[in-house]
């Protein structure tokens, strides 16, 4: 798989995961709110939403970087190797999170642990992302 051109253009780059971060923490306040509402069920729904838009917005597109961007970074910049190793450990970070998650939720249901990961995620996320951006225009 090679990289697509908005994996490679910093701003677009960029936009990609302002737009997902702001997704998932707009899901974190509904289910704060639902969890304070004492809405379990609903809760529980909301954290499997949840669940998903990490899967399928962040992590996707992290296998994609992984896949393309990171290897080419690092075939045109050999001296970025270390830091496409430390971004992929934030990759990996947030695959454990979502898999800890998940292993939760199938087993307890919805708990306040679980919001705790999903800010926790978004807190990897961001710092990721300044770490990414911070690399990307060098190249």
């Amino acid at each position: 798989m090679v990289s697509g051109p908005g994996l490679k253009q910093v701003d677009s780059h960029a936009a990609i995961h302002e737009a997902a971060l702001s997704e998932a923490r707009e899901l974190n306040d509904i289910l704060t709110q639902l969890l304070k509402d004492e809405q379990k069920e609903k809760a529980l729904e909301i954290a499997y939403i949840t669940v998903e838009h990490w899967e399928t917005r962040t992590l996707r597109h992290a296998e994609a970087e992984e896949n393309g961007l990171y290897k080419d970074l690092v075939e045109e910049s050999p001296e970025l190797e270390n830091d496409v190793i430390a971004l992929t450990r934030d990759h990996n970070t947030m695959r454990y999170f979502v898999k800890k998650i998940k292993e939760t939720l199938e087993n307890e249901g919805i708990n306040d642990e679980v919001l705790q990961q999903f800010h926790a995620l978004v807190h990897v996320d961001m710092f990721h992302n300044l770490e990414e951006e911070r690399i990307l225009p060098h190249h």
